[in-house]
Formats: C-alpha cells, sequence, structure tokens
C-alpha cells in the first residue's frame, strides 16, 4: 500500500462509555455507509395470524388477564397476562430458596413474568399513533407500580423483541416485563458509574450528556419538551438510540400523563426513523430505571436504550466483551435525522 493510501485510511476509534466504562470500537476503516445496514424487506405472510395467540387470548387459552384496555365500542386494545411460559415464576408466600454447593450458589427463580399485548396483529410501535404508544408507556407503569412492593421483588425489566433475530417467537406487537428478586449486573453498572460521575463532578451523567448533546447537536434525532432522542457518544451497534427525558428523574414510575404521551411520540420518531432507514430491521428495546429495592439512587437517570439488529457478536466481542459498531454514531444521526 502506498504512503498516500495509508494516509487516507481512516483509523478506528476506541470510545468509552461514559457511565458505565464500557469501552467499544468503532470501525471507520470498514467506512459502511448508512445505507448499507438496510435489511432484505421481510414478508409478512409467514405472520400466522389465523392462529396467533395474541389476536384472542382468551381462545387460545392464555392466562388472566392482570390489566385491559377497553375501548368506546366495547373490543378491547391492550391487555396484559401472565407469560404462560415464564423465564420467573409467581411466589406462593414461602421463603426463597438459597442453597451452596461447594464454591457454587443458587437461589429460586421467583418473581412475575408478563405480556402486554396490544390488539392490532400488524399495528406495530412505529406504525401507531402515538397515543397508542403512550398507551402502551401507561400499561408499563400501572403493572410496575402494582408489583414493585411484591416480596422478594428488587427489579423489574420491561423490554420489546421485535423479529425472529432479535428473539420474538410471536409475530403479534407484544412487550414483556420480568419482576426479579436481583438486580442485573449492567443496572449496577449504570447505578455505580452514575454514582461515582456525580461524586467526581457533582452533576448526573445522563443530564451532562442531555446539555452537551443539546450544545454540539451532532448526535440528537429528534427531542420534545420532555425528551431527547440520540445516537450514544459511544454507541455499541450501528444505528443505537437512547431516548432520555430532559427532566432528572431516576424513577421511571413516577411519570406523569403529559410525560407518557411525550414518551410515546419519541418512541414512536426513534422506531419509525430505524425503520425507514435500516428498512424496517428487527431490534430490541429496554427501559432501564432505578431498582424497586427499597433504597434511593438520586443520581441515577432513567432511559430507554433502543438496539436495532445490525451485527452478530464474533470472536472479538466474545473474548472480550468489547462490542464493534461499523460506523460512526454522528453519521447514524445525520441518516436517521433527516426521516
Amino acid at each position: 500500500m502506498s504512503t498516500n493510501k495509508k494516509q487516507k485510511q481512516k483509523l478506528s476509534e476506541l470510545r468509552q462509555d461514559l457511565i458505565t466504562g464500557d469501552w467499544v470500537v468503532i470501525a471507520n476503516s470498514r467506512d459502511k455507509r448508512p445505507d448499507e445496514f438496510q435489511v432484505e424487506a421481510k414478508s409478512s405472510e409467514n405472520s400466522g395470524q389465523e392462529n396467533c395467540l395474541f389476536c384472542d387470548p382468551e381462545k387460545s387459552g392464555q392466562e388472566k388477564d392482570v390489566l385491559i384496555y377497553n375501548t368506546n365500542d366495547g373490543d378491547w386494545s391492550l391487555r396484559v397476562f401472565p407469560n404462560k411460559y415464564p423465564a420467573f415464576s409467581r411466589h406462593s408466600g414461602g421463603k426463597i430458596q438459597h442453597q451452596e454447593e461447594g464454591p457454587y450458589f443458587w437461589m429460586d427463580g421467583v418473581g412475575y413474568h408478563e405480556l402486554i399485548v396490544t390488539k392490532d396483529h400488524f399495528d406495530r410501535i412505529g406504525t401507531m399513533d402515538n397515543l397508542k404508544v403512550a398507551e402502551i408507556f401507561d400499561a408499563f407503569q400501572t403493572r410496575y407500580l402494582e408489583l414493585m412492593n411484591k416480596k422478594s421483588v428488587r427489579y423489574i425489566e420491561i423490554f420489546h423483541n421485535q423479529g425472529e433475530e432479535a428473539g420474538a417467537s410471536i409475530f403479534h406487537p407484544h412487550s414483556q416485563l420480568t419482576a426479579i428478586p436481583v438486580v442485573s449486573p449492567y443496572i449496577e453498572l449504570e447505578l455505580n458509574g452514575a454514582e461515582r460521575y456525580f461524586k467526581s463532578n457533582k452533576k448526573c451523567v445522563f443530564c451532562d450528556i442531555i446539555g452537551w448533546e443539546e450544545e454540539e447537536q451532532k448526535r440528537i434525532i429528534f427531542e420534545n419538551d420532555k425528551f431527547v432522542v440520540l445516537c450514544p457518544f459511544a454507541s455499541r451497534r450501528a444505528f443505537e438510540v437512547w431516548i432520555i427525558p430532559k427532566k432528572h428523574s431516576p424513577y421511571f414510575e413516577r411519570m406523569e400523563t403529559e410525560d407518557k404521551i411525550q414518551a410515546g411520540e419519541a418512541l414512536n420518531q426513534a422506531i419509525r426513523k430505524i425503520n425507514e432507514v435500516l428498512n424496517k430491521p428487527d431490534f430490541n428495546f429496554y427501559l432501564h430505571t432505578a431498582p424497586c429495592d427499597g433504597k434511593d439512587y438520586p443520581h441515577y437517570h432513567w432511559h430507554i436504550e433502543i438496539l436495532p439488529k445490525t451485527s452478530i457478536w464474533a470472536g472479538f466481542e466474545l473474548s472480550t466483551g468489547i462490542e464493534i459498531s461499523s460506523i460512526e454514531p454522528e453519521k447514524a444521526a445525520e441518516a436517521l435525522k433527516k426521516v
């Protein structure tokens, strides 16, 4: 390779997540354009509406609803019911079993695992109107408040898988909620990172990120009065997007009505933009909030993270835990902002 070509080749960047301290690689040398991340259009022919378990949950033998939203004409628009195949089983009220076996430790996988299902088989977040998405947030909050004080629940995770590559085994749009007796290691990382940053800088790290991004305007793709939507500086995946409330708040469950409406708009806009630029990719999103374990977390800031399926982990990622994103978040944000 000639000297000129060497000089022109862009070096990859190791970027550090300001909150967790994790490293990511922005592989500039691969120099992929935004349109190279588009996926092949997926057919909805295999969506199996005629045999869908969620179109008529009662007929398909789902468990009794714990929450249902009805429309003016007597139909339902959203319902929440326990997962028939839960990762965590409801606690009968007895003591949770803890056991040790040599150097190992285990405990009962007790908790709650629920499904939040919207009525329309094909209408997804990103195509539905903002108020329907706000209704989903209302259901998230209602179930969170109901479960947060249950015995042995220390953390509630709310997440959404869309598409087979993102782990969704059923086509019908639905989110999931798990209420579990432990706080996940990743949340612990964020909690510790937020506290560490506050002790060093006397400011919330998420609020600082918002302030800097508002000033720079390089990675913000949408905002309204209550929320900012951005591609994070240390993006783990190409086209990763975060939704962060502008007002400092550790606790998602304290959202007010207007917050839910604007959160619905922000999530809708984020997914619409991702769908447009990447041709409706499979994706995951999840909501991170302070634990409900009775402790106070004033330095934390709840938020939503959206991760499109643009790559798979290979040897480097698996062996180091460092993810590689093959597009700069600034370029991804520029493409998303145009939509």
